[in-house]
């Protein structure tokens, strides 16, 4: 009983010290303010770089975050087409897919373990197709993936992304890409 006791003091003194901190970031901010300092400048200081963590594609295609301990659940399609705007630093504008058919049936075939079937084939088609929205659902899907894992301010440096009719890609510093 004397434990939890401790335990709530505990917690007590540690909220009073973070209100604490709190009044004292609002008064020094109020007095920034007070001598001139601009919004964007007071905004700026509470933004922290985080680093972005390494993205390691394993032997076998298997896509983790940091360390083996985070995988990124990826079915073997999404994974297919992720790693193969992995292998495209320079993007790939969606209306030239159909160039990178063989390409993503190869990779495919590697990340899958049941090969390639018709079945497949055709989604690879029809991932490839400029004309569906196939790609589009891909991508959609890859980025609510991230989105899971991390904050959009991160996650935006994993997912496909781009402008409308230019090249789509993911913008992670390739520096922090291992394949093993």
């Amino acid at each position: 009983m004397g434990n939890s006791k401790t335990g709530d003091c505990s917690k007590e003194l540690e909220h009073n010290s973070c209100s604490n901190l709190l009044d004292d970031i609002k008064h020094k901010v109020r007095l920034l303010r007070e001598n001139g300092i601009s919004e964007s400048e007071i905004a700026s200081l509470f933004y922290v770089e985080r680093p972005l963590p390494m993205l390691i594609v394993s032997k076998d295609y298997r896509i983790f975050l940091g360390d083996k301990q985070n995988e990124v659940s990826l079915e073997p399609l999404v994974r297919a087409v992720y790693l193969l705007f992995l292998k495209h630093p320079e993007g790939i504008v969606f209306k030239t897919l159909p160039d990178y058919r063989k390409e993503l049936a190869k990779i495919y075939s590697e990340v899958s373990p049941w090969g390639l079937t018709d079945r497949t084939l055709q989604s690879i088609e029809d991932v490839t197709n400029p004309l569906l929205n196939s790609i589009n659902e891909k991508c959609a899907r890859i980025k609510k993936v991230f989105l899971g894992v991390m904050e959009d301010d991160m996650a935006r440096h994993y997912y496909i992304d781009g402008p409308r009719g230019e090249a789509k890609k993911i913008s992670l510093p390739r520096d922090l890409v291992v394949w093993e």
